[in-house]
């Protein structure tokens, strides 16, 4: 497989230069300079930046099918999205380079941290693409700029902030009776105050994406259900759906600035982002001897049918103030990340619960994270730009589960059931030293103090032996140091390389979530954990061949210690532990070709080893691959703009993903499955007037059939018209 995209990456590189020659005599305008701020917390140079980064620009999200922000990203080198039901996935995730699960890569929206504090994944429904300005992607180690949980990497969405006075307007429709609306209004005035308004809603009836799976054969004289297996290869039956998993999102963005001089800006700004997902009335496809449907047999139940509704509401605040005072530059910001509300019903497992009504569960976890923090940048010595600072976030949660007297109300609340709560707080000090060697030699150190600590735990399983429990505190500090180079012996050649060390402190869940199932199980926190550790390095290239195009190339490793692991202890007792080394080795290739006629081709590929190297408590994962982690992806599309007329196609290949840790689930093409596919995409549009723009948007255009744990969307198109004024 890797022969063959390297085969495919040689001739799409040799046809463009066939066709760059034809095009070379043509005259081509000349592009401004790309500044990012992610990799070194300082405005760079997209060229001269210590790492390799990628810039997503909002031009690059309108010519795309973009339904969710993390599908921005989704045919970037070394970038996994893991979504794997379309809009309705509340389980997506964006991981870099190999370094498996979100708690492990950073990721921001204007500098503020939306890694959850209670597991440290991301909530990525309900923000709105159309307010993003671009979207910076830094991978390699960084918490030496940014702590925890940067050990894969930075992703910084960075949102609208006008210059003059614009209207948007959007409205659109597609499969499964999805709509979408969506309105901003920015403007600047007198080159001092500026406003940026927005507001977005999306809402479709869905698809089938969960199904009714059983291990037990349905008796005799019963017909309608399917022969399957299970993701390990077992016999299994398929006896129904859970109906159509519908959903709705919205969003609210207000941000308001003022320049008191080109050097002195004041920033605020509110957020407040929410969905809800449901279930339709479940289909059974079981059938008794007189034709009847039937919803139950033995020891299954109609519970088995159903999927409970769940949301969430999220508020982000912040303000920021920068300044420049003779050579110094100075930044302050304070944020806090609520959420506000976070909740799921679980249906109840006794045959008193139908899909008319009974008892169930509703759990929520809201909580909510403050930061600030504070950065000074000056020259020094006439060949080093220093930049210092340091920052505070404190963190808490708290998760409850109640009885529902009607599950189909996630108000008709009665008893507690469980309960569990914390807190952490990190504080850090940072310093990173821009030395310009040569002019075409610069280099960069960076170190950071971590000083993290979880308090105030608490957990009651209720009418359970031993609960409450209250946990003491536990705390660990760490230093994360970061080199590199960036290096430019010629005008179109790049050289980087770079490592650094990172780490990532347990999540509230981690630590103190303990809780026992209706099967006897305990899943116990440990409030004993220690923080993970990892190094990296990388060594890149970028270079531009022949007219138009450019190569970029990187090779990367990553060792991982005191990875947490969860470990059986009996049958019915589970906990988590610093046990495991984990290594990551892979690289990534890209080449992009333009061509003056307004035609872009562009190739992508990635390749990740990424496995489990030591486990003393289960030693039959060592040398399997990492869950959730693919070895290999691949990219490749156009890009073309003709006037009025633009069009934009990609295939995404991501390959074998496994969720059991020992590399078991091998079956494809079932429920709960994660198999390899390729999908093409694309997107047509059309500016009718100045002002106003069509578009035809068709996902998965062949109508590839897979499975990501969920049936993956089938094809899918959206017809869309955007108004600007």
């Amino acid at each position: 497989m890797v022969k063959l995209y390297i085969w495919i990456m040689a001739a799409i590189t040799s046809l463009s230069s066939a066709i760059g020659i034809v095009y070379a005599q043509e005259p081509h305008p000349v592009k401004l300079s790309e500044i990012v701020v992610t990799a070194t917390r300082t405005e760079k140079e997209l060229a001269d930046v210590p790492a390799s980064t990628s810039l997503v620009k909002k031009e690059d999200i309108e010519k795309n099918n973009i339904q969710a922000l993390d599908q921005a990203l989704n045919a970037l080198p070394g970038v996994f999205d893991r979504r794997g039901k379309g809009l309705m996935d509340t389980q997506a995730s964006i991981t870099l380079r190999g370094v498996p699960g979100q708690q492990r890569t950073l990721i921001m929206v204007d500098g503020i941290t939306l890694n959850k504090a209670y597991d440290g994944t991301v909530l990525f429904g309900g923000f709105a693409p159309e307010d993003v300005e671009k979207i910076e992607v830094v991978r390699g180690p960084f918490s030496s700029l940014y702590g925890g949980y940067a050990m894969g990497g930075v992703v910084n969405i960075i949102t609208k902030m006008p210059e003059k006075s614009e209207v948007i307007v959007k409205g659109g429709y597609g499969t499964d009776n999805t709509w979408g609306t969506y309105a901003s209004y920015g403007d600047k005035f007198k080159d001092k105050f500026m406003v940026f308004l927005s507001y977005a809603y999306k809402s479709t009836d869905g698809y089938v994406t969960d199904y009714n799976v059983q291990s037990t054969k349905p008796p005799a004289g019963t017909n309608g259900w399917l022969p399957t297996m299970s993701n390990l290869g077992a016999n299994r039956y398929l006896i129904g759906d859970k109906g159509n998993n519908g959903w709705y999102n919205e969003s609210l963005n207000v941000k308001a600035g003022y320049d008191f001089t080109k050097t002195s800006k004041l920033r605020a700004s509110f957020m407040r982002n929410q969905y809800e997902y449901k279930y339709d009335d479940p289909n059974t496809y079981l059938l008794n001897a007189t034709g009847t449907p039937a919803y139950k047999y033995g020891a299954v139940s109609e519970s088995t049918f159903l999927g409970g509704p769940g949301g969430t509401t999220q508020n982000i605040y912040s303000a920021s103030y920068e300044t420049e005072l003779s050579s110094v530059k100075a930044k302050a910001s304070v944020s806090l990340n609520e959420l506000e509300k976070s909740w799921y019903v679980t249906p109840g497992t006794t045959v008193s619960t139908t899909r008319f009504g009974g008892p169930g569960t509703v759990s929520s976890s809201p909580s909510r994270a403050y930061s600030t923090d504070l950065q000074f940048t000056l020259p020094m010595f006439k060949k080093h730009i220093l930049t210092v600072g340091g920052s505070n976030r404190y963190a808490w949660s708290d998760t409850e589960e109640r009885t529902l007297t009607y599950w189909k109300d996630k108000d008709s609340t009665t008893n507690l059931t469980y309960q569990s709560r914390g807190k952490d707080r990190t504080f850090a000090l940072y310093v990173q030293d821009e030395i310009i060697l040569r002019d075409n030699l610069t280099a960069y150190l960076g170190l950071r103090q971590d000083w993290w600590k979880a308090f105030d735990g608490y957990a009651n399983d209720v009418g359970k032996a031993g609960y409450p429990k209250g946990y003491g505190s536990t705390d660990s500090s760490s230093i994360s140091p970061k080199g590199a180079l960036v290096y430019t012996p010629y005008k179109e050649t790049i050289l980087r390389t770079s490592i650094g060390k990172a780490f990532r402190p347990p999540t509230l869940y981690e630590l103190y979530r303990t809780w026992t199932s209706t099967t006897g199980t305990t899943y116990a926190g440990n409030p004993d954990l220690k923080p993970e550790k990892s190094i990296s390095w990388d060594i890149g290239i970028e270079q531009k061949l022949w007219h138009g195009f450019r190569f970029k190339g990187a090779y990367f490793e990553s060792y991982i210690d005191d990875l947490i692991y969860s470990r059986t202890i009996t049958p019915t007792f589970q906990d988590k532990i610093n046990v495991g080394k984990a290594e990551v080795k892979g690289f990534e290739i890209e080449g992009t070709q333009k061509f003056d006629a307004g035609v872009t081709l562009f190739a992508n590929y990635t390749y990740n080893n990424a496995k489990v190297r030591d486990n003393d408590v289960k030693p039959q994962t060592e040398g399997k691959r990492l869950t959730f982690v693919p070895r290999e992806m691949f990219n490749i599309g156009f890009d073309m703009e003709r006037g009025a007329f633009k069009a934009h196609c990609v295939g995404r290949y991501v390959g074998k993903r496994y969720s059991d840790d020992e590399n078991r689930d091998r079956t494809d093409g079932v429920y709960l499955s994660y198999d390899p596919y390729f999908v093409t995409d694309a997107k047509v549009s059309y500016a009718v007037t100045k002002f106003a723009t069509v578009s035809l948007a068709v996902d998965n255009i062949f109508d590839r059939d897979y499975f990501s744990s969920y049936q993956a969307p089938g094809r899918k198109w959206y017809v869309e018209m955007t108004l600007k004024f």
